[in-house]
């Protein structure tokens, strides 16, 4: 199929678009509601502790001794390589620091095979967490905000209002993908969200920086046959973007380690909700609102008409 030469009726199909995406965005409401999202130690406090091994060690062995230990809650991975594990405890109420890493390091010392040594400990108090939380939640707010002025001053009020529909439609639904499944939400997937953002609002500024083109250029036509053109005409650069974008994804998420697996897993999940809203969110938003070629027209400049008088 040439993708250069399509003629899909995108915005024939937006209803059934509509109510797809409103039932996911109802699940994903009330998953974030009622299960809320399972916070990492970034955000609730608690202790990680690096150790380091001569030989490779087996993660299940480690969280068994570790279980027995009265640590079944710790979060044990791999980190950097089969010889080195980061272990991340929760915060508990009455335990300092410093006490927790000795007890790990002494459980881990008297029933592991090989003594482990201890590279690193890092600490997050529960206010140091809460304030994560917040500034979190700000800077999401913030980038919506920014990104609702820039597109209202480069574009038209419309457009501002439908690339934020589409990104709260991606950050929700990547959101509750996480609570759904109960994976593990840390800084580094809250940096993979706003990663999600700027990806998602590149696709749709492209969308619509063909739509002012053909708007101003194709003076026939309905809005709806225009922006049908002005998609199937960005859909073989949005398509191909997006594949090329996902295989380098796929690939951290399986060869990357757990470290960073979460992170790459909300990325994947972020670029499909992307490209998919910036062609049925975004511009039908903008159709629904009554946009036409009168919004996008370039202002006749006073006095044009004198300047080329002979």
């Amino acid at each position: 199929m040439n993708l250069s030469r399509t003629n899909i009726d995108f915005l024939g199909k937006r209803k059934i678009a509509m109510i797809g995406s409103g039932i996911l965005l109802i699940v994903s409401l009330i998953s974030l509601a009622t299960n809320g999202l399972k916070l990492g130690i970034d955000f609730t406090g608690g202790t990680l502790i690096e150790v380091g091994y001569s030989q490779p060690i087996e993660l299940p062995q480690i969280r068994d001794v570790l279980s027995q230990k009265g640590f079944g809650n710790a979060v044990v991975q791999h980190f950097g390589s089969s010889k080195e594990i980061l272990i991340r405890i929760p915060l508990k109420e009455g335990v300092n620091s410093a006490d927790i890493s000795t007890q790990v390091m002494d459980a881990l010392n008297e029933s592991g095979d090989q003594a482990g040594d201890k590279l690193r400990v890092e600490f997050v108090g529960p206010q140091v967490g809460d304030e994560l939380t917040e500034d979190g939640g700000l800077a999401l707010l913030y980038s919506m905000f920014g990104i609702l002025m820039y597109v209202a001053w480069r574009f038209e009020y419309k457009f501002a209002l439908g690339s934020v529909a589409a990104l709260a439609h991606d950050v929700i639904l990547t959101l509750g993908f996480f609570s759904l499944l109960g994976l593990e939400f840390d800084l580094t997937v809250l940096a993979a969200v706003l990663a999600v953002i700027g990806y998602s609002l590149n696709d749709t500024i492209v969308v619509y920086d063909r739509i002012r083109e053909n708007f101003r250029k194709m003076r026939k036509g309905t809005s709806e046959l225009i922006m049908n053109t002005s998609l199937n005409q960005t859909l073989s650069r949005t398509l191909m973007t997006s594949l090329t974008t996902l295989l380098v994804l796929i690939a951290l998420a399986i060869l990357g380690g757990q470290i960073i697996h979460n992170f790459a897993l909300a990325l994947i999940v972020g670029v499909v909700v992307g490209t998919y809203s910036s062609i049925f969110i975004a511009s039908p938003v903008v159709l629904g609102l009554g946009v036409t070629q009168a919004d996008l027209l370039i202002p006749d400049k006073e006095g044009a008409d004198i300047e080329i008088r002979p």
